[in-house]
């Protein structure tokens, strides 16, 4: 499960921290789902756990499976203005806002990550990039 949050035509991203796979990678948050949940479910609690926030689900919007076999889910979700974000530690080393060319930029970038953006920019996936 993947959470893209927009806001003023740039997203949230985070850097990967060294105790969790794929350390030093910049991605968007997200995880696992738990046995029982829904994906909506999933969205909340990993964004809770990851940056100490609230998000709302707001709709699917891609579907893919990684390089390892994981299948993903990417749901578009809305975070408060003012929600104050609070980094995890354990599992997030950094986190920023940043428009599709700079993160395409990013070399640390994971792979299923660019290829959602490409998706966007080839007009395939429809992202609200200023909810």
């Amino acid at each position: 499960m993947v959470a893209v949050i927009a806001r003023r035509s740039r997203l949230l991203l985070i850097r990967r921290s060294d105790q969790v796979s794929a350390p030093g990678k910049f991605c968007f948050p997200g995880g696992a789902i738990e046995k029982g949940e829904t994906e909506e479910e999933a969205v909340v609690r990993e964004l809770r756990e990851e940056l100490g926030v609230c998000v709302q689900p707001v709709r699917r919007v891609w579907e893919s499976c990684t390089e390892w076999g994981v299948q993903l889910s990417w749901w578009q979700s809305r975070l408060a203005d003012d929600a104050p974000i609070v980094p995890n530690a354990a599992e997030v080393s950094e986190i920023g806002w940043y428009t599709i060319p700079e993160i395409l930029g990013l070399s640390d970038l994971l792979s299923s990550n660019r290829q959602f953006l490409e998706k966007v920019l080839a007009g395939d996936i429809q992202l609200d990039l200023d909810p």
